[in-house]
C-alpha cells in the first residue's frame, strides 16, 4: 500500500468523521473516566501536530504527536479507518511519526493506550516498533484500565 502521509489541518469532512469515530469508540471500549483520546478541538492544540495518510481520495488513517517539552513527544490519536486494518497503514502512520519526532531533536516518545483486550493489537504494534511498557507520565496518573508505554529514539 502507497500512502500519502500530509500535515492535516483539521478541516476535511473524512478527517472530522474518523475522530469522531475515534472517540465513539474510545467511550464504547472503556468509561469516560479512563479515555484519553483528543477531540478535534483538542488536536488543533498549537502544540500538537495531526498527519493523515491517505490512498487516492481516501483517508486511511490519522496520527498525531504533542510535544510535551523540548525533548519529549506524545503519541496522540492513532486510528486506522476500518476498512484499512490489517494493511500495514497503522505502522506507516506510526513511523511517520518516529521520523518526524526525531528530525525535531525528540530524545523519547510515550503513550497511552487502553488495557482491555481490544487494544492488544496497538500494544503489540507499539511493542514491535520498540516502544516498552512504563509509569504514568506527565499529567497521567495509575489507571488499570491504561497502558504507558516509551521508547528512546
Amino acid at each position: 500500500m502507497t500512502l500519502r502521509i500530509i500535515v492535516d489541518d483539521l478541516s476535511g469532512t473524512q478527517t472530522l468523521r474518523l475522530i469522531a469515530a475515534h472517540l465513539a469508540g474510545m467511550h464504547e471500549l472503556t468509561p469516560a473516566c479512563s479515555v484519553h483520546a483528543l477531540d478535534a478541538g483538542a488536536l488543533a492544540d498549537p502544540a500538537v501536530t495531526v498527519w493523515s495518510a491517505w490512498q487516492g481520495e481516501d483517508l486511511v488513517g490519522i496520527g498525531a504527536l504533542k510535544q510535551l517539552d523540548d525533548e519529549r513527544g506524545e503519541l496522540k490519536s492513532m486510528r486506522v479507518d476500518d476498512r484499512f486494518r490489517g494493511t500495514g497503514a497503522g505502522r506507516a502512520l506510526l513511523l511517520h511519526i518516529v521520523a518526524e519526532a526525531r528530525a525535531r531533536g525528540i530524545r523519547s516518545l510515550w503513550l497511552e493506550t487502553g488495557a482491555e483486550a481490544a487494544f492488544v493489537p496497538a500494544r503489540r504494534l507499539y511493542a514491535s516498533e520498540g516502544f516498552t511498557e512504563c509509569g504514568p507520565f506527565g499529567d497521567y496518573r495509575h489507571d488499570p484500565l491504561s497502558v504507558f508505554m516509551t521508547r528512546s529514539l
